[in-house]
């Protein structure tokens, strides 16, 4: 079998879950509602199927989820998933750290960010705009307290707006929670 992962990584992982996911050919109504599949869909991920054992909140979450990371308008992909990154990597996430690096790459196509940040940890040395990103999903992932006017300024002056601003805290935000699902629900292993 697969051995759980402790480092921050590229390569693709496998997340492991504690808690039984839901079957699809033995989900609810409510639950596959929830999940928006079909019976021939069976490429929804063992986090999403444990997250289905609570249909309601499912069928919340993954709209706002979704709504969050993929809107159109405000900050760019690249840039959400650097706060995301951010988030995942204050709280040593590394399932989501990962995926959230991985895509940051594919998107932005500048994968010395992300080799820097995983080099360098908090005191990565980044260009102005990316290190803004990453310094504000640092500071509100471990310090949200500490977070004001100094932070903000520091984001206007690398030219975000204040939807962009709102589009990075709610991608930092929405990590801080699900980070803490992961480690709670799982673990993150290597692909066998």
């Amino acid at each position: 079998m697969s051995d759980v992962v402790h480092e921050f990584t590229l390569e693709p992982l496998e997340w492991n879950p504690y808690v039984r996911p839901v079957e699809l050919e033995k989900a609810t109504p409510e639950q596959l509602d929830a999940l928006k599949v079909t019976p021939s869909n069976t490429k929804v991920s063992a986090y999403v199927l444990v997250l289905a054992q609570e249909a309601e909140t499912l069928a919340e979450r993954t709209p706002l989820f979704n709504d969050i990371m993929y809107s159109e308008g405000g900050l760019s992909r690249g840039g959400r998933e650097l706060g995301a990154l951010a988030a995942s990597f204050v709280n040593h996430c590394i399932y989501c750290a990962s995926v959230h690096a991985n895509r940051f790459i594919q998107l932005e196509k500048r994968p010395e960010v992300v080799d820097e940040i995983y080099k360098n940890g908090f005191d990565a040395d980044l260009e102005a705009y990316d290190q803004a990103l990453f310094n504000f999903g640092v500071d509100l992932t471990a310090h949200p307290d500490d977070v004001g006017v100094y932070q903000f300024y520091h984001l206007r002056e690398v030219g975000l707006s204040d939807l962009e601003i709102l589009d990075l805290i709610h991608s930092i935000a929405i990590f801080g929670w699900a980070n803490r699902l992961m480690h709670t629900l799982g673990e993150p292993l290597r692909k066998s």
